[in-house]
């Protein structure tokens, strides 16, 4: 174990300003890896100061410079990739290989993004006889959760340095060693002190004071949507924007015309990936009635390959969590076809793979996020019950569609209230903008889009 010290901020690691600490443990073995610094308001205090100071010239430095910056970045993220992996894997639990091609690849390809459009965008137009000018929002406070622990800090963090605004992040507090990591990447790529600062702590102390800091101009967060009401609810007392990511119920559909194996075990498989905790989980399978049977037992079958390929979900309280909704799901009347609520291991924080089958629509098990490796499987009856189910719920965060042919698919998925669908299988675009409808969140992530919500308009008329 190693007791990790310190605050980044100001471009130093600085001692916190209380003595508490978080303990970090690792999912697989419950033992504990390190700890760090628990912040208080002090802390976040003294962060979003370095980064008001920090604003001015890092607003008017070139966007070629700050593209450079964000190479460098990258650069350093490459050179750590083993490192990240690792990191992620022993504080999140997730198998090696996953956090290889994943929790390491994916924020290094996202960095990369960021440092081309940083060098490319367009941040002056012109329209009739005014022009337009694309100008940092300010002070950006990111709040990030544990599942995907560095992509979701590098989805933040990248497009406000590129649109010019300076940041301090709040790490989730289970999974805050890989984003120590991630300040030394950034402090050896040359970012100016103050432009990006780390403070870890727990979120109703370090969470609420930097949502709350009058020195802050956005707030950007990812997680449930019970604290993504909390933040808009205190950034709405002082007219403060925010862009939240929250949670998700997403449909994977299966329409008559679609190669039923292969959508069922693509489908399986995006549930039970990261122990199932991704927010945009395709977690409701929807398969007509014709065809239902079939895809139970093709369920049944590519879920049993995963009870010794996922790893444990995050935490005992998680855990408990998703067993509890397994326990209702039986109570509610859903056939429990795969997995359950026992524990399959006697050590660490795991979960069985769950398959239910004869889910209805109204059952706690088709309408709430689970955040675990649970599958529900409905049944419909024509296209047009298949979408009244799929927009039957309060979120719209993504989802799938499969079928025959490519133009039935995307006509469906254009009537899905959903902010991003995947077709016959598409594959993760990280210049494509992510984000949800209704409950699920607002704003964007990701590509010029992303981008987009840390910047700021003023037009002048000649």
């Amino acid at each position: 174990m190693k007791a990790y010290d310190g605050m980044y901020i100001g471009g130093a690691w600085r001692p916190a300003a209380g003595q508490d600490v978080i303990e970090v443990v690792n999912p697989v073995d419950e033992q504990v890896i390190g700890t760090v610094p628990a912040g208080t308001a002090e802390d976040v205090d003294a962060a979003v100061r370095a980064a008001r100071d920090a604003l001015p010239g890092w607003a008017a430095t070139p966007p070629a410079e700050r593209a450079a910056r964000l190479a460098a970045l990258r650069d350093g993220l490459v050179a750590r990739a083993d490192e990240i992996a690792e990191t992620v894997t022993a504080e999140l639990g997730s198998p090696l290989k996953f956090s290889q091609a994943v929790h390491a690849a994916v924020p290094i390809a996202v960095a990369g993004s960021y440092a081309e459009l940083a060098a490319t965008y367009s941040f002056e137009e012109k329209t009739g006889n005014s022009v337009v000018h694309h100008e940092p929002i300010g002070v950006v406070a990111a709040i990030t959760p544990w599942n995907y622990p560095l992509h979701q800090i590098v989805a933040k963090v990248a497009p406000a340095l590129a649109a010019g605004c300076t940041i301090v992040v709040k790490p989730a507090e289970d999974t805050p060693l890989v984003a120590r990591l991630f300040a030394e990447a950034v402090h050896e790529a040359g970012v100016p002190a103050g432009v990006f600062n780390l403070v870890t702590g727990l979120g109703p102390v370090a969470g609420q004071a930097l949502a709350e800091h009058p020195g802050v101009d956005l707030v950007s967060f990812t997680g449930s949507t019970a604290v993504g009401r909390r933040i808009a609810a205190i950034a709405a007392g002082q007219i403060k924007k925010v862009a939240l990511e929250l949670g998700g119920k997403s449909a994977n559909v299966i329409l008559p015309t679609a190669d039923l194996a292969k959508a069922v075990n693509v489908g399986v498989a995006n549930v039970m990936s990261n122990s199932g905790q991704t927010c945009s989980a395709w977690t409701r399978m929807l398969v007509h009635r014709d065809r239902y049977d079939e895809a139970v037992e093709l369920a049944v079958t590519a879920a049993a390959k995963y009870g010794d390929r996922i790893g444990p979900v995050v935490n005992a309280k998680q855990r408990d969590r998703v067993r509890g909704y397994i326990e209702k799901g039986v109570a509610e009347g859903a056939r429990l076809v795969a997995g359950g609520p026992e524990a399959p291991r006697e050590t660490g924080f795991f979960v069985s793979p769950t398959v239910f089958a004869d889910v209805t629509e109204d059952m706690t098990i088709a309408q709430e996020e689970i955040f675990g490796p649970v599958l529900s499987i409905l049944k419909y009856e024509d296209e047009e019950d298949a979408l009244r189910i799929a927009n039957g719920t309060v979120y719209g965060l993504a989802g799938a569609v499969w079928a025959g042919d490519e133009t039935e698919a995307v006509a469906f998925a254009r009537r899905m209230d959903t902010g991003q669908v995947d077709i016959n299988g598409g594959r993760f675009n990280p210049l494509a903008p992510f984000g949800g409808y209704k409950q699920s969140g607002v704003g964007r992530e990701l590509g010029v889009h992303g981008l987009a919500e840390y910047l700021q308009t003023k037009s002048l008329q000649f």
